[in-house]
């Protein structure tokens, strides 16, 4: 029949229908306020579909901080690859990001939270980070080349200080958004790596 879902496809949907149902919750209750019964009712699953699915909820949690990193660096990789001013479509990903904020910024702080409590879930977490600070290191070592400079410092080591510099500015922009401009993070990160330049001979 036209249109009709293979197995496969039939299970990745559910999947994802899981972890969208487990990203909201958490967001809205905590990893710990959030039971296993209550993302598959607001998914619309039994619990067997869950677990043919994830072992346990440390599993989805995993799995939920893989999708929303390859989901973003896919989404930012994009913005590098399309025509025209690449500052000014990385302003507008971040002024669209900035209408979300409070939610992104939920489900962010609860699964640093849940890896403050659970150990075991620290590794997926610190992945998470690790490909969010190489994307950095990537666009940073680009620059580099494309102006012919050495950089100050190890690239990585710079991609941590940004990433660090945008986590604290996303956070300062949530406590004050009337004071702090939705694309404050592109700025910063412009003025800074500016400073990492050699001075211009004249």
């Amino acid at each position: 029949m036209a249109g009709r879902l293979t197995r496969e496809q039939s299970r990745a949907r559910t999947r994802e229908l899981l972890l969208e149902s487990a990203g909201l919750l958490f967001a809205e209750r905590g990893v710990n306020g959030t039971s296993v019964e209550q993302i598959v009712e607001r998914a619309g699953f039994s619990r067997g579909a869950f677990y043919g699915n994830f072992a346990d909820k440390h599993d989805l949690v995993r799995a939920l901080l893989r999708r929303r990193t390859e989901h973003e660096l896919a989404e930012v990789r994009e913005l590098g690859n399309a025509d025209g001013d690449g500052y000014a479509a990385l302003r507008r990903w971040n002024r669209d990001r900035a209408e979300h904020l409070e939610d992104w910024l939920a489900l962010r702080l609860e699964l640093l939270l849940h890896a403050l409590r659970h150990p075991e879930a620290r590794p997926a977490l610190a992945e998470r980070e690790e490909l969010a600070r190489a994307a950095h290191e990537d666009a940073l070592r680009s620059l580099f080349a494309e102006h012919g400079a050495e950089p100050p410092a190890d690239p990585a080591r710079l991609a941590l200080i940004v990433h660090a510099l945008e986590d604290g500015l996303l956070l300062q922009r949530m406590l004050a958004p009337d004071g702090i401009p939705a694309d404050v993070v592109v700025d910063a990160v412009a003025l800074l790596t500016r400073s990492w330049m050699p001075p211009v001979e004249h």
